[in-house]
C-alpha cells in the first residue's frame, strides 16, 4: 500500500485529542486513514459548530447518542455528562435525557414478547395434539 509522505492535517483530530474528546478506538482508523477520518470528523462536528443548538441541547443530545441502547459508549456519556454540568445543565435535566433513551430498549420487548406469546401457543398446541404414553 503506498503512503504519502506528506503529512495530512488533522485539526479537528488534533483540538478532540487536545480537548480529551478522542476515542481510542478510533486510533487505529486516524492512523490508516488520517484525511478520511479528518473529514469524517469534521462534518460529525458541525451541527454543534454551527450554532444553531445551544451547546447545553448538544451536550444532552450526545448524551442520549452515547448511552442509547444500540451504541452503550460509557466514556462518551461520562464526557457529554461533565460538559453538560460545566455548563449548568441540572441533574434533573441529564436524567430525563437518561429516562428518555432507556426508552429505546423497550423495542427488544416489543418484538420478543410477541413472537414468545404465539410460539407459547404453538407450544401448547402441540402438546395438547401429541399423543400421550403412559409411563
Amino acid at each position: 500500500m503506498p503512503t504519502n509522505p506528506d503529512p495530512i492535517p488533522t485539526p479537528t483530530l488534533d483540538a478532540m485529542r487536545r480537548d480529551g474528546n478522542w476515542n481510542p478506538l478510533w486510533n487505529t482508523l486516524s492512523d490508516w486513514d488520517p484525511e478520511w477520518t479528518e473529514q469524517f470528523m469534521a462534518m460529525n462536528a458541525t451541527p454543534a459548530r454551527r450554532g444553531v443548538l445551544t451547546p447545553e441541547f448538544v451536550e444532552l443530545l450526545s448524551i442520549a447518542i452515547d448511552a442509547a441502547a444500540a451504541h452503550m459508549y460509557a466514556p462518551g456519556v461520562r464526557r457529554h455528562i461533565r460538559m453538560a454540568l460545566e455548563l449548568g445543565v441540572s441533574r434533573e435535566e441529564i436524567l430525563t435525557v437518561l429516562q428518555m433513551v432507556s426508552v429505546l430498549g423497550i423495542h427488544a420487548c416489543n418484538l420478543g414478547v410477541p413472537i414468545l406469546e404465539e410460539e407459547l401457543d404453538a407450544h401448547e398446541r402441540r402438546q395438547i395434539a401429541a399423543p400421550r404414553t403412559a409411563p
